[in-house]
């Protein structure tokens, strides 16, 4: 397909799907190598592109009425990462002539090019939904979609900064975004640091969002050895800074998780009621700790009995995956 020189890709709202996507976006780059290629995305995602050279602009997403005013007369085409309606009205109403996506949430009717979602695609990472949606529309794509970030030199400039000090760093994610069942118990959080830290000589920053403070804060204060608690302190380019100065990051699978493996930072991930076959870290160089009941994967956001999936994983499983993964410890 030739002549489309100026393209929009409608992001996705989470960081975590941000990185999932990211090997749709070359593939698109690679079918289209001479167009304009601008992104459209939330507030809170948008800086992570930033680190994304085959994006040549990004402009801010807030609600459809807005994309459609923010995007009209500028595009020729775009891609619809989302799912949702919302995303495909923005474009439709904008008069951008090729609209691309999965019809999915009723929106057939406004794309030009809607794919179905492919049954091979279930239990799979979710790199490679992202990319069998550009091929349902009829685009090349790569057989293995490159999720890689690289940290700009100023974003760990001011991660270095933020830790304050000499590592090695370990990195701790107790936070998750979707809802307390993802998270794995505090007081683990910290015993797990304590013996990292004591074994390996390696200090500790605790990172999350604002949100997550307190609980950053009461992990540090259920510790023996100090740690630098970073929640709600960094913008995500600050985070992404942080985190490709960590040595390891163990994290509930959560957008910082995404962040840390797309760096290349080796990754200990805790799971529980989502699936680690489709959202956990992209990479061989990561581990994923879970217990296999039989009401997991859930996919709740609250769980309505006993926690079994996060509560049945002790402290020493955890230690022992951060161990091997470290040479040292």
């Amino acid at each position: 397909m030739t002549g489309l020189e100026r393209i929009v890709v409608r992001a996705p709202n989470w960081i975590g799907d941000v990185v999932l996507s990211l090997g749709a976006v070359r593939d698109l780059r690679r079918n289209f190598p001479d167009a304009r290629i601008e992104v459209l995305a939330r507030p809170w995602v948008a800086e992570l592109y930033g680190a994304v050279a085959e994006v040549d602009a990004v402009r801010p997403s807030a609600g459809w009425r807005a994309d459609a005013r923010t995007v009209r007369g500028a595009f020729d085409a775009a891609v619809l990462l989302p799912n949702s309606f919302a995303s495909a009205l923005a474009v439709w109403r904008a008069g951008i002539p090729h609209r691309w996506g999965y019809a999915t949430d009723g929106r057939r009717p406004l794309l030009t090019r809607a794919g179905r979602v492919p049954s091979a695609v279930r239990g799979r990472s979710q790199v490679y939904y992202y990319r069998a949606m550009l091929a349902a529309v009829g685009l090349s794509v790569s057989a293995t979609p490159d999720a890689s970030i690289r940290c700009p030199p100023e974003w760990a400039g001011r991660g270095q900064s933020l830790l304050a000090g000499e590592g090695p760093w370990i990195g701790l994610n107790p936070g998750a975004f979707y809802g307390t069942a993802k998270r794995w118990l505090p007081e683990r959080y910290a015993a797990v640091g304590d013996t990292l830290a004591r074994k390996t000589g390696a200090r500790v920053a605790i990172v999350g969002g604002a949100a997550e403070r307190a609980l950053g804060e009461s992990i540090a204060g259920g510790m023996r050895e100090p740690a630098r608690v970073l929640c709600g302190e960094t913008t995500l380019s600050d985070l992404a800074g942080v985190l490709s100065r960590l040595r390891l990051l163990v994290t509930n699978d959560s957008g910082p998780m995404h962040v840390a493996a797309a760096l290349g930072v080796p990754v200990v991930a805790i799971f529980g009621p989502t699936d680690s076959r489709e959202t956990g870290p992209v990479g061989d160089a990561h581990r994923i700790v879970r217990e296999p009941v039989h009401c997991s994967p859930c996919k709740l956001r609250e769980c309505p009995i006993d926690h079994r999936c996060m509560t049945r994983i002790g402290v020493d499983r955890v230690i022992a995956q951060a161990q091997d993964m470290l040479p040292h410890a």
